[in-house]
């Protein structure tokens, strides 16, 4: 008896959500996108890309042209390690700090 009532809410239940359903898309808010934006803002060149911010990329990595390359192509390697070991390592032993005090 219990089960035949709980299955009769069940269903009052589905049917009106289905109704609130088939309303919220009667009512015209579906999903719905945005045309992708080109990158330069698109003011009429055609071409998608702004010239005066992208000079400068042409040579921008030239690895062999850099000054004291010896010097810092190594330096840069060591920070970026260091900070990607560093870090984690820190934030475990911060963690641990903070619940072994609690």
């Amino acid at each position: 008896m219990a089960l035949n009532s709980g299955l009769r809410s069940a269903s009052k239940l589905f049917k009106s959500s289905q109704q609130l359903v088939s309303q919220s898309v009667n009512r015209g808010r579906g999903i719905h996108s945005t045309g992708a934006k080109r990158m330069g803002g698109d003011h009429g060149h055609g071409h998608g890309h702004d010239e005066a911010y992208y000079l400068h990329a042409k040579h921008m990595y030239n690895l062999d042209r850099m000054k004291n390359q010896k010097l810092q192509v190594p330096l840069a390697v060591i920070t970026a390690v260091g900070i990607g070991v560093g870090v984690p390592i820190f934030a475990v032993v911060y963690q641990q700090k903070k619940t072994a005090s609690a």
